[in-house]
């Protein structure tokens, strides 16, 4: 969570408990990669918590790095790609395995790009009120058009699946990006993790269902 360390952690425990119950319930292989869907969100909550904790404590300035990094790649270099590739494993039609392999291969071209900017441009982590602000030097003209591929790659593909208890969790991430980018633009990394996580419980009833509801 994005609100404060305490809310961090105390997010990163549950989000992570779910995920690991969320992991028991798989049924075939396939399903692994969405069922670890809440246990990323724990472990990026759990980093976000170290840049808090860096932050509020000189002795603990030497972790910044570490947590602000860590959260840096789950939220903008793996989620673009897990997402579509968690649909796509578990999906069986053929003609919706060719738009969804599309929408992969834009999360990949997202990763990609994020990639090189952590890697070879400055990020820095900043408390605004009350929200963690990730300052960088990723270039500002390419910013909205990268977000949109972002969403596309992230968010469609759970209705584009012919599994049907997968539009509900892409009703919520829908409803928790727009608010999100509405009401907190400057602290958008950060806050949409809090509402996205939301959405692991979702995960949980999803993977926890003794027949999956195909279209």
């Amino acid at each position: 969570m994005c609100f404060s360390l305490e809310a961090s952690v105390a997010g990163g425990i549950v989000i992570s408990s779910i995920g690991v119950a969320s992991l028991k319930k798989v049924q075939t292989p396939n399903q692994t990669a969405l069922a670890s869907v809440p246990l990323v969100f724990g472990v990026q909550q759990f980093a976000e918590g170290v840049v808090w904790l860096a932050i509020g404590g000189p002795e603990y300035a030497h972790l910044e790095r570490y947590g602000t990094y860590t959260f840096l790649f789950i939220a903008r270099v793996l989620w673009p790609s897990l997402m579509p590739l968690a649909v796509l494993l578990m999906e069986e039609s053929r003609k919706r395995k060719k738009i969804l392999r599309v929408m992969l291969g834009m999360g990949l071209s997202v990763s990609l790009y994020y990639s090189y900017c952590i890697i070879f441009m400055n990020v820095s982590p900043n408390i605004a009120g009350h929200h963690i602000q990730y300052i960088s030097d990723f270039p500002e003209s390419l910013a909205v058009p990268v977000f949109v591929i972002y969403f596309l790659a992230g968010v469609p593909p759970l209705f584009v699946s012919s599994i049907k208890r997968t539009r509900l969790l892409g009703g919520l991430m829908f409803a928790a990006c727009l608010v999100t980018g509405i009401f907190y633009t400057e602290y958008l990394t950060s806050v949409w993790c809090f509402f996205a996580a939301g959405v692991s419980v979702v995960v949980f009833w999803i993977v926890s269902a003794k027949r999956l509801d195909i279209k």
